[in-house]
């Protein structure tokens, strides 16, 4: 029943590769450009999105090795992404990049490399190594973008350090390649509406995204954002309202499309706010649930591309 509602994450991989396929966390030494000379985004925390990874001081086959055994013998998983995860994985001096993706090759059953980054810190150079180094591994690439919101004033009040021209940019620039690209989006910012939410979708759409990754969003304590909210700042919206931003956006998206997920998550001790005290996979049942009762479908909307207006004389 799920399958017909939205096209899942976990079945586009085994689609894909004919096997149980789990992503990897890889944390390298590195930063994030947003960071230098200021601290940042306002919601992200020192530890970026980094929770669960080992320190990036580690080698990466080492941390790829080590997690896959873990989560071989936990989840019986028989191919694996490296999933260069946190801060800003292509933001660093052209050949250690380089360097840290040819790190990747020498673990067994590494099947993709999945590369998060900033829409601003991509570059023809290094799309061009990675599609060479592609071809000769033949491991696939998937290229992970931080967008969080098409609405640029809102990406400006928690200080992204880009606008969505940026975006556009580098999703142009991605596409040149066979590449799958994964945008990331926050559908609750507290200066975004459920306007924000549907154009988000159709942006994402209508670009040709293969994949979105849906978060809720958490405040993570220390943050800027987290301190704003314990001073009665904002509000975020209530659960019932992030639902309804949710079912539409996924009513709008690209009935081909991926969806790798719906709600953020974080460890609770690192937290000041997650999800409204939910766990996530409740709050999945009850979006399922939702959108069985009023039987609706990912795509059910996507109508608005060529020329919809001229469809009154076909």
């Amino acid at each position: 029943m799920e399958e017909q509602l939205y096209r899942s994450y976990s079945q586009y991989l085994k689609d894909k590769y004919h096997a149980k396929v789990y992503k990897l966390p890889v944390n390298l030494p590195g930063t994030c450009p947003n960071r230098e000379g200021g601290s940042g985004c306002t919601f992200c925390s020192e530890k970026g999105t980094g929770f669960e990874a080992m320190e990036g001081a580690v080698p990466v086959a080492v941390q790829l090795e080590k997690t896959k055994e873990y989560i071989q013998r936990r989840y019986h998983a028989e191919k694996f992404i490296a999933y260069f995860q946190n801060y800003t994985n292509t933001y660093f001096p052209f050949e250690t990049f380089c360097s840290y993706i040819r790190e990747a090759e020498k673990v067994k059953d590494i099947v993709e490399v999945s590369i998060s980054t900033r829409p601003d810190c991509i570059s023809s150079r290094y799309l061009a190594f990675l599609h060479e180094w592609m071809q000769e591994t033949g491991i696939a690439v998937t290229i992970e973008l931080g967008l969080q919101t098409v609405n640029y004033h809102s990406l400006a009040k928690v200080r992204r350090g880009h606008g969505l021209a940026e975006y556009i940019d580098a999703v142009q620039r991605i596409r040149q390649y066979p590449f799958d690209i994964c945008t990331h989006v926050i559908l609750n910012l507290p200066w975004d509406t459920g306007e924000d939410a549907a154009e988000t979708a159709k942006i994402l759409s209508v670009l040709g995204n293969d994949i979105v990754k849906i978060h809720s969003l958490y405040l993570a304590k220390g943050t800027e954002l987290a301190g704003q909210y314990e001073n009665g700042e904002f509000q975020i919206c209530t659960l019932e309202e992030y639902l309804e931003r949710l079912i539409l956006f996924i009513r709008l998206l690209d009935p081909d499309m991926v969806i790798e997920r719906f709600f953020s998550r974080i460890p609770e001790k690192d937290a000041v706010f997650c999800n409204w005290n939910t766990s996530w996979w409740k709050l999945k049942d009850m979006l399922l649930d939702e959108m069985k009762k009023r039987n609706v479908r990912q795509g059910d909307l996507y109508c608005y591309r060529n020329g919809p207006r001229l469809k009154k004389w076909n």
